[in-house]
């Protein structure tokens, strides 16, 4: 098949990757545009987790505050230059965790932040309820690992669906921006305020 400039333009506003790498994923792909644009993100996806080890020590702290003044959000993200802190691309990803941790109330930041005597007790609670309805023994862990899945989408930021698509995980995101820009970036911190709480 002739992969044509216009089918390179087009793979390119999609996924914002070079036009060599757009016309290359093309011929391998045998000019499918949408297996060439999850093959891209897969290889943006490795990229990322690579950058992911670097140290973020710039960045911003960007804020939220909801209508009517009663509810608010402060979040730090990092970068590793002040070059990329200043990007609009950047700037807007950073409203975009504040206004995230504004609707969505996580209280950790990933997994490995929640204490781990907090895990054994969701975990405890969970199990007794199962119990308590009568699900076998032999399927309990099973079943108890999938709520606890719940338990991190609701209070880790990381896992979270992202507010304007519940498609993409917060993790996710970050990680098609750390390609997208090329440095590592690092959720660091963040606090959520609401009247009356």
């Amino acid at each position: 098949m002739e992969i044509t400039l216009d089918m390179v333009k087009e793979l390119r506003e999609k996924t914002g990757a070079g036009v060599l790498d757009c016309k290359n994923m093309l011929i391998q792909t045998n000019g499918d545009v949408e297996e060439a644009i999850a093959q891209l993100r897969e290889q943006g996806l490795a990229r990322a987790e690579k950058k992911m080890d670097r140290e973020a020590s710039e960045g911003r702290i960007g804020y939220y505050i909801h209508a009517g003044e009663q509810l608010a959000a402060l979040i730090e993200v990092n970068c590793e230059t002040d070059f990329v802190a200043r990007t609009p691309e950047f700037e807007s990803f950073v409203h975009d965790m504040a206004m995230q941790v504004a609707a969505s109330a996580p209280r950790y930041v990933a997994i490995e932040d929640i204490p781990e005597e907090t895990l054994e007790a969701q975990r405890a609670e969970y199990r007794q309820q199962f119990i308590a309805e009568g699900k076998p023994e032999r399927i309990l862990d099973r079943i108890v690992e999938g709520k606890m899945g719940k338990f991190y989408e609701q209070v880790c930021l990381l896992e979270q669906p992202f507010i304007k698509d519940q498609d993409v995980r917060i993790g996710d995101l970050l990680k098609e921006m750390i390609d997208a820009l090329g440095e590592n970036i690092v959720l660091r911190r963040f606090s959520r305020l609401e009247v009356g709480e």
